[in-house]
């Protein structure tokens, strides 16, 4: 039973939302600099030190997306490399690892995915991810949460009519996550499928509606029904 959970990237926009929430977890939240997760011997001794029973891994590389595109290499460090280094210390120390992936694994051509669907990422961003779940799917003591969440309120000024997705706000999604701590394996967690405009609109009543000529998979929504089954428990 999982109590006290490192967490990387302890000052990013999720864990900043994390915080406010109340658990009966320990959560102990470390920075870049606190937590170099490109560093073994900074992983090792914040695990000597706090002694957690799990790591909640969010630290890594994402927007701007065009990052993953002109600097392959960082991308690469951060999210790949990095949780490998992480994947390796659990596995040493026996400590339970969550990681956060994300709905861009999915293809995008047809929608509803589950998690058991085939993966094929649409931009580098998603490799990336792939290639750090990959390390993490070696190590059974995990769950990997593939996650589709924004910051509140909803940043840009138009949004997409042609492209579903499951976006949830960051709050929204903290107090769904806390309910899956103790699982294993992979589980999709995002809010209903709809497009990214119905679901700005509801937020901000002058978000223009564009539509999406290959920026963006039309499809990308994935299947509730694992992560609505625990809830319902």
């Amino acid at each position: 039973m999982v109590k006290k959970i490192i967490v990387t990237g302890g000052n990013g926009r999720f864990a900043q939302e994390l915080k406010k929430i109340k658990s009966r977890y320990k959560f102990i939240f470390k920075n870049k600099k606190q937590l170099n997760i490109l560093s073994l011997r900074s992983v090792k001794n914040n695990f000597k030190r706090f002694k957690p029973d799990c790591v909640l891994h969010l630290a890594g590389l994402s927007r701007p997306m065009s990052i993953h595109d002109k600097d392959i290499n960082k991308s690469i460090d951060l999210n790949i490399i990095g949780t490998s280094n992480l994947v390796k210390i659990c596995n040493e120390k026996k400590i339970k690892i969550i990681f956060f992936s994300t709905s861009y694994l999915y293809p995008g051509k047809k929608g509803n995915y589950s998690e058991k669907d085939p993966l094929l990422p649409w931009n580098n961003y998603g490799w990336s991810k792939l290639g750090a779940e990959s390390a993490v799917q070696m190590y059974k003591n995990s769950l990997i949460v593939r996650a589709c969440m924004t910051e509140k309120p909803f940043l840009h000024k138009s949004a997409f009519s042609n492209v579903r997705s499951n976006f949830i706000f960051h709050d929204n999604f903290a107090k769904i996550f806390i309910k899956v701590i103790n699982k294993k394996g992979v589980i999709n967690i995002g809010g209903k499928s709809q497009t990214i405009f119905q679901f700005a609109k509801k937020y901000n009543k002058k978000v223009k509606k564009i539509k999406s000529r290959g920026e963006f998979p039309l499809k990308m929504d994935m299947s509730l029904k694992k992560i609505n089954k625990i809830i319902k428990k």
